[in-house]
């Protein structure tokens, strides 16, 4: 593939030249696929694809040689950045292996991962991230909230890498806190960080989103130095076959782990720590083929939040996410279990989402779905089955008046979509929040062999077409569509 320079990128071409790629050859298929994806399915054919995502989700395998980050530690160094590096560039240079991170404390800006290259924690390492934002420049292509610029390097960043695994028992400490990271959020009625005069991402987000509805070339979106828009933690971008495996992360200053335009995603045995603003888990963006399975969510956002590009740069690159599977997690805290949007104008398809565990009273809603008439996206092809809740705000929701509501011309899709064996212990709001608009209902949903125990307020279910109700219960009584359609 063609290397672009950032200072001329542009993203037309970008898209042109990854086409020929792997990385898209995939994704070049869906209108060949839709037919197929999308024509009523029997749900244990349904499962069955599932298992297939999972054994076609291509894990990265390393040549069986270490090289010791210790061994290039130089004494003039000041930190450890440049020994990540050297070690990084050695290990790819020499065709892949590993390189090792043993028992200790290190201090590092960013680490950017090369092809063919693990990077393992043994148990007792704390990788902790410096917080001075001039260590991560020069800026790189990135997105934010769905939206691409150049801006800050992410803690841990590919750009158009092969095979890269982030893996073992170790700690990756991003440092953000009340006084570093958090306090550019701003203002927010959850605020529990300072407020730094002349720190706000305010100005800057609003004038991205003007750039990107304007059609701004990527290349002169400029919102690196004195932006204030927090990096992602781990963000992979155009690249292929990931791991990230049994690594605890926490105290990101952003989204925890955000794979972007890739392709083979395995996410296993992650735990999530982070409860600043934005503090989403993992939230593939624009993904073919991701598995995330036996990871523990403790977030001050969303735990999985599955998105497809903002507005205008959604529709623009239309690259949806897909064939993902969402398997034996537990969600502690966040404000959604597993949550599709908001950044959702390329669509979603395809996805899986069984043997969960969700449980917290500050857990906002359990299964959500979070669009407008400006975000827009075809959602469809959803599968949920077995999922255990214990305490939940909302059980489920799906409104396309999210945010901004009804303020544009880009009517969302949500169809085809199947829950079954959700049991809620717990529901201190709504079990249903299901709002379509009248000129675009939601379509084709079903829910089978469903608890929603102790809710202490009514469902609102609106706008809503071909929905079904097998054996479902609220407060121990079994309702029907008739019951719920229309009310609230």
């Amino acid at each position: 593939m063609t290397k672009i320079s950032s200072s001329g990128l542009k993203r037309r071409n970008l898209i042109k030249a990854a086409a020929a790629t792997s990385v898209f050859s995939a994704l070049a298929t869906n209108q060949a696929l839709a037919s197929w994806l999308f024509k009523p399915q029997q749900s244990q054919d349904d499962w069955l694809k599932a298992a297939e995502i999972r054994a076609n989700t291509l894990v990265p395998k390393f040549r069986d040689q270490i090289f010791k980050l210790a061994d290039y530690k130089l004494a003039s160094d000041l930190d450890d950045e440049l020994s990540f590096q050297r070690a990084i560039q050695a290990c790819h240079k020499a065709g892949g292996g590993r390189v090792d991170v043993v028992s200790g404390q290190y201090i590092t800006g960013p680490i950017h991962l090369l092809s063919n290259v693990e990077l393992h924690l043994q148990k007792g390492a704390v990788v902790n991230f410096v917080t001075d934002p001039k260590r991560y420049l020069p800026a790189v292509i990135t997105r934010w909230e769905g939206m691409e610029l150049m801006g800050y390097s992410p803690l841990i960043y590919a750009y158009q890498q092969t095979n890269i695994a982030i893996t073992g028992k170790g700690t990756l400490n991003g440092g953000g806190n009340n006084s570093t990271w958090w306090p550019w959020k701003g203002p927010h009625k959850e605020g529990h960080w300072d407020l730094i005069a002349g720190e706000d991402q305010k100005p800057a987000r609003m004038k991205l989103m003007a750039d990107v509805e304007a059609g701004v070339p990527v290349s002169q979106r400029l919102y690196a130095d004195g932006a204030y828009l927090r990096p992602p933690f781990i963000q992979p971008y155009l690249c292929q076959n990931i791991l990230i495996e049994d690594v605890t992360i926490t105290n990101s200053p952003f989204w925890l782990v955000n794979p972007v335009l890739c392709q083979n995603v395995t996410v296993r045995g992650v735990n999530f720590f982070s409860h600043g603003p934005n503090s989403d888990g993992c939230d593939p963006e624009s993904c073919d083929h991701v598995v995330i399975e036996d990871c523990l969510f403790d977030t001050g956002d969303d735990c999985i939040a599955i998105k497809s590009g903002r507005n205008a740069d959604g529709r623009r690159i239309g690259v949806p996410s897909q064939n993902i599977v969402v398997r034996n997690c537990l969600m502690k805290e966040g404000h959604g279990g597993v949550v599709i949007g908001s950044e959702i104008s390329g669509g979603v398809n395809n996805v899986f989402v069984e043997d969960c565990q969700m449980d917290s009273p500050h857990l906002e809603r359990a299964i959500r779905i979070k669009t407008n008439s400006i975000r827009g996206g075809v959602i469809e092809h959803l599968r949920y089955r077995n999922i255990n809740v214990g305490k939940v705000k909302n059980a489920i929701v799906v409104n396309f008046y999210y945010e901004e509501g009804d303020a544009g011309s880009f009517d969302p899709t949500v169809r085809d979509v199947v829950i079954e064996n959700l049991k809620c212990g717990e529901i201190l709001n709504q079990p249903l929040n299901l709002q379509g608009f009248e000129r675009k209902p939601i379509t084709d949903f079903h829910l089978k062999n469903c608890e929603f125990n102790n809710a202490k307020k009514s469902s609102v279910v609106r706008n809503i077409d071909n929905f079904t109700l097998d054996n479902v219960k609220i407060n121990g009584q079994i309702v029907n569509q008739a019951t719920l359609l229309n009310v609230g």
